[in-house]
């Protein structure tokens, strides 16, 4: 039996070709897609710490925070509008994702990059000029729009545009976008609420219009996957177009095996009911399973409530924004380690490592406040140095996340899944990650006014589940073909009793013209 976790991979399928410019330009423009979500996640946080934007909004909490009536530090911020506000998004981005799984397999990758684009500008235009709570709600639900279709569709191009030996590293160039795009809000952040008169915020929510550009620009000019094409009957264009993505002629043998796929595919009516059946068993548990660690890792209460919860820690405004500030260049350094590592080291090494490093700082956070918070909230005065030693802590787990359950939570769904079940499992995994980041965001500030620093153990609680998970569950997917993926499955100790060569035609076997499996390679 192969190692916990691990696979055989005999007779493994190498196809030939080269990281060109062409893949490298077209990848890094697609992944600039990311940012539209980093930056929402990093400007939300920081607005709602503004105190002309509480003002205005949200004027109960504005006047628990300025008149002090709590000493409890922990239940400052409780309101449900206020994490309403920060919310709504990801539920209008889990009902965005399933129709983006239809768009996405029938017209093409680039066109919901195009819908995510517009949708996302849409909204912050409308939250740059907001006048009320009802239009900061619409605006929200317009960029939840433009995220879910741009989720949906990104990772899956960036998977099937990379040569499979590079598939990592650039797949990792979405995360890399978000971590910049969360960086970036947190910096104008830092800056608009200096700007007197008090109207920063609306320099924050409409900046949001400038990433959403990248986007919608960059969907116009790229081209779609051969995957796509092939799926929508264009092989000649196909053909042609892999040839220069991977700067050689000879592509027959990767192109041979997507058309097999793709015929496959086709013989699938209805691949959202076909999800049930029992050999795409592992591909429906890692779309929901991946997301809902990934979300219960504990990262977006960093990220949300970054500048909130460094000031419920004792931080003043200016302090806690510019601690943000680190904690986003953190999260974008460490990301450059994982898009250097992933290829290198595998997925599995940096799931496993990046949650014991995660596990030891919440652990360390969580001694930190309940010695000086108790269960009062009331920490008198702290010390720069142990609030110091509290960020430390804080950008150490960050930097943990960063380079493993981030990026590696969008990577792995999407290179996983057959063509023929490709955009509904991936609008499976876009839906999942919203439904609980939707939840973490909504539940948070209540349940760090009620938990305390019991909160913390909360999230480390499920990195253990998660981190044990990953041991004996995921198998290595490093090195793997996107259309040869089966063999992970077939050779895994657990997942070998769901999927058999029978059950899936294509990924370890030869394919005939009509999509079925002619001989073992």
């Amino acid at each position: 039996m192969p190692a916990v976790g691990g696979i055989v991979s005999d007779n493994k399928k190498e196809y030939p070709g080269n990281l060109t410019p062409f893949v490298m330009a077209t990848c890094i423009v697609a992944a600039m897609g990311g940012l539209i979500f980093g930056y929402d996640i990093g400007i939300s946080g920081g607005v709602t710490t503004m105190p002309s934007f509480l003002r205005k909004f949200f004027p109960s909490v504005y006047r628990k925070k300025e008149a002090n009536q709590s000493t409890n530090q922990y239940c400052q911020y409780d309101s449900q509008t206020l994490t309403m506000f920060t919310s709504s998004l990801y539920l209008a981005a889990l009902l965005s994702s399933i129709v983006a799984s239809t768009v996405t397999r029938k017209f093409g990758r680039r066109l919901s990059m195009l819908f995510g684009g517009i949708l996302f500008c849409a909204g912050a235009i409308i939250n740059g000029a907001a006048k009320a709570v009802w239009m900061l709600i619409v605006g929200r639900m317009l960029l939840g729009f433009g995220i879910g279709f741009a989720n949906q569709s990104v990772p899956l191009y960036l998977s099937e545009m990379a040569p499979y030996k590079y598939r990592g590293a650039l797949n990792i160039g979405f995360q890399l976008s978000i971590t910049i795009g969360i960086l970036v809000a947190n910096i104008l952040n830092y800056f608009f609420a200096k700007i007197k008169g008090g109207w920063g915020w609306r320099l924050s929510l409409g900046g949001a219009v400038v990433p959403a550009l990248i986007i919608t620009i960059g969907s116009l000019v790229l081209p779609d996957t051969p995957n796509s094409m092939i799926e929508r009957g264009q092989k000649e264009e196909a053909k042609t177009k892999l040839q220069r993505i991977r700067g050689i002629d000879d592509v027959d043998e990767e192109f041979d095996d997507l058309v097999a796929a793709s015929e496959a595919s086709k013989q699938v009516e209805h691949p959202w009911r076909n999800l049930l059946q029992r050999k795409y068993r592992p591909h429906l548990s890692m779309a929901i399973l991946i997301p809902f660690f990934q979300q219960l890792t504990g990262i977006n209460v960093i990220m949300f409530y970054s500048p909130v919860l460094f000031e419920t820690i004792g931080f003043k405004n200016d302090a806690a924004l510019m601690s943000a500030v680190v904690t986003g260049t953190v999260n974008v350094v460490a990301t450059l380690v994982s898009i250097y590592g992933v290829d290198r080291w595998g997925r599995r090494f940096l799931f496993l490592e990046g949650g014991t490093q995660m596990l030891i700082c919440q652990i360390l956070v969580t001694i930190c406040i309940a010695a000086k918070f108790g269960v009062d909230g009331n920490p008198g005065d702290l010390p720069k140095w142990y609030a110091i030693l509290v960020v430390l802590f804080i950008c150490i787990y960050v930097a943990g996340f960063a380079w493993s359950w981030g990026p590696l939570g969008w990577l792995v769904p999407s290179e996983i899944f057959p063509l023929e079940i490709r955009s509904a499992a991936q609008s499976i995994n876009v839906s999942v990650n919203m439904i609980f980041t939707f939840a973490v965001a909504q539940v948070f500030l209540t349940m760090l006014c009620h938990l305390k620093f019991g909160l913390f153990i909360f999230f480390a609680f499920f990195v253990v589940v998660m981190s044990i998970f990953v041991y004996f569950f995921l198998p290595e997917t490093k090195g793997i073909p996107i259309e040869e993926m089966g063999r992970v499955w077939k050779t895994h100790w657990y997942w070998s009793r769901f999927v058999t060569n029978v059950d899936l035609p294509y990924g370890g076997l030869e394919m005939g013209k009509n999509g079925q499996p002619v001989k073992q390679i």
